[in-house]
């Protein structure tokens, strides 16, 4: 069950590489979730230490609890191995190159959360994409004409 996407990534990035990495949770945070009550845009992994975190995703708030609420944009422990953090730190070292999340969903029952390294687009290339995507599709449409 996807919660979220951030669909925005892909028109604005060029990913190079995805992993998949478990999320660190309180009980409402899972609950809110299941609720698809969950923002990615304007979110990105840091390191604070040797661990990453997920910044600036908004998890609301769950109706139903009282007290025991959380922060909607506190930061959430991200789990990775080791090898995979160690690789992720030294390609943000690198100049131009981020970590985002694109979608978050579950995954046998526990919250799972796609990341991806990412290099910024320039209007020019997002132009070039979009041109490209037409130009695909004006050619399965004309694949599609010519088998009727």
């Amino acid at each position: 069950m996807i919660v979220c996407e951030n669909r925005k990534a892909w028109h604005d990035f060029q990913i190079i590489e995805t992993y998949e990495a478990g999320l660190v949770l309180l009980g409402s945070e899972v609950k809110s979730l299941r609720d698809k009550q969950m923002q990615l845009k304007d979110s990105y992994i840091v390191f604070k230490g040797d661990e990453a975190y997920l910044q600036n995703s908004h998890i609301a708030e769950y109706k139903s609890s009282s007290y025991n609420n959380h922060l909607p944009e506190r930061l959430r422990k991200i789990l990775l191995h080791r090898h995979e953090l160690n690789k992720i730190y030294g390609a943000l070292r690198e100049k131009g190159l981020a970590c985002i999340p694109l979608k978050v969903y579950f995954k046998k029952g526990r919250a799972k959360i796609e990341l991806a390294l990412v290099k910024g687009k320039k209007n020019h290339d997002k132009r070039d994409a979009i041109k490209k995507r037409d130009q695909q599709s004006e050619v399965a449409q004309s694949l599609q004409r010519s088998k009727r």
